[in-house]
């Protein structure tokens, strides 16, 4: 059940973060005070996006008990998220050599839970 909160804490937080940082790249004038303004209104999101990803950390070390295993598998769905939201806001496809960089990602990961 820990990797269940784990999962969904880390996509909730992870899909917050890059969502803000997404929209703020496509539509928010780069100038200093206009994303002082936006950073400041996203701090609330910002809060509740930093607790879900370190409640999401804390319940993977718990069903894990491997803390680098539980942060390198977060790299790897934020990895999977900033593709997702690339392509969301900015309409970029990824090339097949994103999906290679995935898998040969997902391919380490894999191998370093073998036992």
């Amino acid at each position: 059940m820990f990797y269940v909160y784990c999962v969904s804490l880390l996509i909730g937080g992870l899909s917050i973060v890059n969502t803000v940082f997404s929209y703020q790249s496509k539509h928010i004038d780069p100038q200093l005070w206009s994303t002082f303004k936006f950073q400041l209104l996203m701090l609330p999101l910002m809060l509740a996006a930093n607790l879900c990803i370190g409640y999401g950390i804390r319940f993977g070390f718990k069903a894990s008990g491997q803390l680098s295993f539980i942060l390198v598998a977060a790299k790897c769905l934020e990895i999977f998220i900033s593709v997702a939201m690339g392509f969301l806001f900015l309409k970029e496809i990824p090339s097949w050599k994103t999906w290679l960089g995935l898998a040969v990602i997902i391919g380490g990961v894999m191998l370093t839970k073998l036992k």
